[in-house]
């Protein structure tokens, strides 16, 4: 129960930009926000149970926050993770459906 509640916590939101919606009608390749502490096991078994989908390879990226402001006021901004998910052929994750 709780490793399943800890599932549900690791997918934050989908990225999306030009070089990600070029990937996924390409090459089949979502991108993912993930939690900092999840491992390629652990989003693999989130997608696994919340879009019943199997993945082929999945790679992550740690991307460093950028140090923001004026000379007397300096803040930065968090680091955050974010997955390549690979799917296998002939699978599809459709967001609409799942929403609705």
């Amino acid at each position: 129960m709780i490793y399943q509640e800890r599932l549900l916590k690791i997918l934050k939101s989908t990225h999306v930009s030009e070089k990600t919606s070029i990937q996924s009608e390409k090459y089949n390749t979502f991108v993912f926000k993930v939690a900092r502490y999840a491992t390629k096991t652990d989003i693999k078994n989130a997608m696994n149970m919340l879009f019943s989908i199997k993945t082929n390879n999945i790679n992550t990226v740690v991307i460093s926050g950028k140090s923001k402001g004026t000379a007397n006021n300096i803040g930065h901004r968090s680091n955050w993770k974010k997955a390549y998910v690979v799917l296998e052929k002939n699978q599809k994750i459709d967001f609409i459906n799942i929403i609705e």
